[in-house]
């Protein structure tokens, strides 16, 4: 699941994909602003017909929290 996230964030923010770990902080460490966590969050959203909740969005702070709650879901989803 992080080699998704980690390929769907290098992509969208432009950035080498070595760099982005699952401790980055998404806006620190990888500059992300809010929209870009709402693209991010819409395109794992339509890749796997889910949808993310406002109250998970609030707690995504680096990669690891986005792709540990993913994870919690993939059973489920059969990612």
């Amino acid at each position: 699941m992080f080699d998704k996230v980690q390929a769907i964030l290098a992509k969208q923010l432009r950035k080498d994909p070595a760099i982005i770990t699952p401790e980055s902080k998404i806006k620190r460490d990888l500059g992300a602003d809010s929209i870009d966590i709402l693209q991010l969050l819409m395109k794992i959203e339509d890749q796997y017909g889910l949808v993310i909740p406002d109250q998970a969005l609030a707690k995504f702070e680096t990669v690891g929290d986005v792709v540990a709650y993913l994870e919690q879901l993939e059973q489920p989803l059969n990612i």
